[in-house]
């Protein structure tokens, strides 16, 4: 099925808010199957809906529109799509007395333009809104098929929406005897663009099961599909892809799953050894120590962790000898290697991890923006390896601290 999403809003095209509405759409939409083939933002001027309207409808078989559903005179989509299909409006009975019900039990004086909300399109299916006022709906042109859907504008109403009623609604179209399984694979290490670039030959060939990268947070997803008659059958077309996808790109997986996180998978593992990590950190200024101990029940496997910004705290703290920081400065090899080691002495932990670097805007001890020292000490043996990050200050500590958990899971596991 081919899917087009329209965002409704004069605020998104002046940039007042962001179209975060398509984004999250179209991710939902690839885990059931959904191409989506265009994103389109429209303002809210009758015409200009109903021209994007009439361009969506040539080429799209599922319409979904987002904004426009509020009880004000500019909220115009479904009067647009209603008279777009030859359909009247009518008054929902049960959003009615959910919106009289409201206003009623706040106290608050009802204007007649509230009942505007309470208006579906005739014969469409209305979707409840548990977290608003104005109902969702899906509606089916008669004439050439094409199915629109109607969706609250707000996130906080139209993603609830879409979780517990669209998306099963819309399955329903898309499969009848077949269901639809989804498996995504986790990267990071490795740019978008290379990413695909190395699987390029499977994306072009790719019919069923199908691929679809995904960016996310300074890492890489692929959302892999398949439909088929069973669960079962769909892990058999999805086997033989995810076995050649670890072949080419294995060294970059870090995890399975839907929602997946670096820092949950480190302490997960950790966890499974029985192990422990400390950590020492300069230029991520506790950005690592703070990952870790996000995840719920962290502090099984992490005892603690220090901030050594300046050389007296990396020698008064961690007790790095003071000719060792000024022999070969608190940005290098060796210093990254002496923080690791420190820290899992002083935690008394299994493994110990070390950041140092220059996270900007300036140079410091002659060594350039973006440069970064990690050190991981696992055991007895020591891991030391330099980056160059580009970016902010901010894109630098992040690149920084995934990479320290990204590099500590990959070493734990060659440990076997």
């Amino acid at each position: 099925m081919k899917a087009e999403i329209v965002a409704v809003g004069t605020e998104l095209l002046l940039g007042q808010i962001a179209n975060t509405n398509a984004q999250y759409l179209s991710q939902k939409l690839a885990e059931i199957g959904v191409d989506v083939y265009y994103h389109s933002v429209v303002r809210d001027h009758a015409q200009r809906i109903r021209d994007v309207l009439q361009r969506a409808r040539s080429r799209s078989e599922l319409i979904i529109l987002t904004g426009g559903l509020g009880p004000t005179e500019d909220d115009l989509t479904k009067d647009v799509v209603a008279e777009l299909i030859g359909r009247p409006l009518v008054e929902h009975r049960p959003s009615m007395e959910k919106i009289v019900a409201f206003f009623s039990q706040y106290g608050i004086p009802m204007t007649e333009n509230n009942r505007r909300q309470a208006l579906v399109i005739e014969g469409g299916r209305v979707f409840e809104n548990r977290h608003g006022l104005a109902p969702g709906m899906a509606v089916q042109d008669k004439q050439d098929g094409v199915w629109f859907v109607l969706l609250p504008g707000p996130p906080k109403e139209m993603k609830p929406m879409v979780e517990s009623d669209v998306l099963p609604f819309l399955l329903s179209l898309v499969s009848t005897s077949q269901i639809i399984h989804s498996k995504m694979l986790h990267f990071y290490g490795i740019g978008e663009s290379i990413l695909e670039d190395k699987i390029k030959d499977l994306i072009r060939q790719q019919s069923n099961p199908t691929i679809a990268p995904l960016a996310g947070d300074r890492e890489v997803k692929l959302r892999l599909t398949a439909k088929a008659s069973s669960r079962e059958a769909a892990e058999q077309l999805l086997q033989p892809l995810v076995e050649e996808l670890y072949r080419r790109l294995g060294k970059y997986i870090y995890a399975e799953g839907e929602h997946a996180r670096l820092e949950q998978v480190l302490v997960d593992e950790l966890r499974r050894r029985g192990e422990t990590v400390a950590v020492a950190e300069s230029c991520t200024g506790g950005r690592l120590s703070g990952a870790l101990t996000s995840v719920p029940g962290s502090s099984a496997v992490f005892p603690g962790g220090v901030v050594t910004y300046s050389l007296a705290t990396k020698r008064d703290v961690l007790g790095i000898p003071q000719h060792d920081l000024e022999q070969y400065g608190t940005v290098s090899r060796q210093t990254a290697e002496a923080m690791a080691t420190h820290v899992q002495r002083l935690c008394r932990a299994t493994h110990g991890i070390a950041v140092t670097g220059v996270a900007g805007p300036h140079e410091l001890e002659g060594q350039p923006v973006g440069l970064v020292w990690i050190a991981w000490r696992l055991g007895d043996d020591s891991h030391v390896q330099q980056y160059r990050f580009v970016g902010d200050r901010e894109e630098i500590q992040t690149r920084a601290t995934k990479t320290a958990m990204f590099k500590m899971i990959q070493l734990l596991r060659q440990k076997g």
